[in-house]
């Protein structure tokens, strides 16, 4: 789609070069070596794009992994663009733009394997259920907000202002991304809400958040997805946690990264938020008087 000369010399035009500074600069992006290295990470995997419509594309919806033009989608894969679907911008020959749709908004044709997404799950919960959730959330000084992100974009959990006094809160702020299912949001929710229960944001003392040793990356994912697999098949819900798990057990002979209690109590203190724990109720042994004849 984007490999023909003409296109390779529009992005070598003084205009382009214009465009891109003064993208980034009102844009403020990729002032991090994190951005940066995320940013060519995206235009490597986008190879079938210009890398400057790579780019553009990035820019519009951070987290994208798939996108065509509603003619590739409908003679390739028999997908159309849903109703209403917002198009993507990419520059093109003679256009002096093109539209382009994610894979997230198309829709018919077969389905597509699982490994297309990034992030995929199913089961019993429903857009009534997620807008439940955030009350409960919000009650516990936690910001809900809805990203319009692609699918490789699930969402995060950050600080917003961290307690200094006695009687203040740490303030959270949890970002879900709007254009998953109702099972994937759920799945986010749960390993976002793992990730500050285990204590990878840093102590609370009013939401009960231990204080943790560092640890890195790859044991900050593993301990949040296992809370992530635990509350999801608690609640019928099969999501990608499993595929993750499986793959490091598979590489793994041993769990001494990882801390399972601390992940046991944590999927507890999830579920206790979001109003999904068991009601177990026991009898009352009763004192009773036992007469010796």
């Amino acid at each position: 789609m984007g490999n023909n000369p003409e296109q390779r010399n529009l992005f070598s035009t003084e205009a382009a070069r214009s465009l891109l500074d003064q993208l980034l600069t009102d844009s403020r992006l990729y002032t991090t070596s994190k951005d940066y290295k995320e940013l060519l990470d995206f235009v490597v995997r986008l190879r079938n794009f210009a890398p400057f419509n790579a780019m553009l594309l990035q820019v519009q919806k951070p987290g994208l992994r798939y996108a065509a033009s509603a003619r590739d989608w409908r003679d390739r894969f028999g997908r159309t663009p849903k109703v209403g679907a917002r198009p993507l911008l990419i520059l093109w020959p003679f256009g002096p733009v093109a539209l382009v749709y994610d894979v997230m908004d198309t829709e018919g044709g077969d389905t597509l394997p699982e490994d297309v997404a990034s992030f995929f799950a199913h089961g019993p919960i429903d857009e009534n259920q997620i807008k439940a959730f955030i009350p409960l959330v919000k009650k516990r000084g936690i910001d809900w907000c809805w990203i319009d992100a692609g699918d490789g974009n699930a969402g995060s959990i950050y600080v917003i202002k961290r307690a200094t006094k006695e009687k203040e809160t740490t303030q959270y702020r949890m970002c879900i991304n709007r254009n998953h299912t109702s099972a994937v949001q759920f799945s986010t929710l749960a390993h976002e809400l793992g990730h500050l229960f285990l204590g990878h944001l840093g102590f609370d003392k009013e939401l009960n958040v231990p204080k943790r040793h560092w640890m890195n990356h790859a044991q900050v994912e593993l301990e949040a997805e296992s809370v992530a697999f635990l509350v999801c098949a608690r609640n019928g819900v099969q999501s990608k946690s499993e595929t993750y798990l499986k793959n490091y057990v598979e590489k793994n002979s041993t769990v001494d990264q990882i801390d399972l209690y601390q992940i046991m109590r944590a999927a507890g203190q999830v579920e206790n938020l979001l109003g999904l724990a068991a009601q177990t109720k026991y009898d009352r042994h009763r004192k009773q008087k036992v007469m010796i004849t």
